[in-house]
């Protein structure tokens, strides 16, 4: 059975704690095993993608959304869209620095993951997380 939730959520960083609590309650609804490595992963992948949502979106954007579907192998895709038209890319990142590693994060745990356009409605930055024995 393939099962889907989105939700929409104000561009504020306190919507990114939201994001990972929400899609975390759905897996684990949904019979993704609370201790499960996908179920960490998809909970991180959130998080990563939503705080770029948050950051990096246009700034007169109100809200993002935040989709997650269970596939029926166990497998799950997540997507986050916001208004912004500009692609998010992996970018060389100084070991010094703060920020910018969201994305190899996001390289590094998908199994795949990549940018839908939806014209002059923005993007859908989407990953797909395998489900582990």
């Amino acid at each position: 059975m393939v099962r889907r939730y989105a939700f929409r959520l104000p561009r504020h960083p306190a919507s990114v704690g939201l994001a990972r609590r929400r899609v975390r309650d759905h897996l684990t609804d949904w019979g993704h095993g609370p201790d499960a490595p996908s179920l960490a992963d998809a909970v991180l992948l959130v998080s990563e993608l939503a705080t770029n949502a948050v950051r990096h979106g246009p700034r007169t954007e109100a809200e993002f959304e935040v989709a997650v579907t269970a596939l029926a192998d166990g497998s799950c895709l997540i997507e986050v869209s916001d208004e912004g038209r500009r692609t998010p890319r992996l970018r060389t990142v100084a070991d010094t620095e703060e920020a910018g590693r969201g994305l190899h994060l996001v390289e590094h745990i998908a199994a795949a993951w990549g940018v839908w356009s939806r014209g002059s409605h923005g993007k859908t930055v989407w990953a797909l997380i395998h489900a582990q024995a």
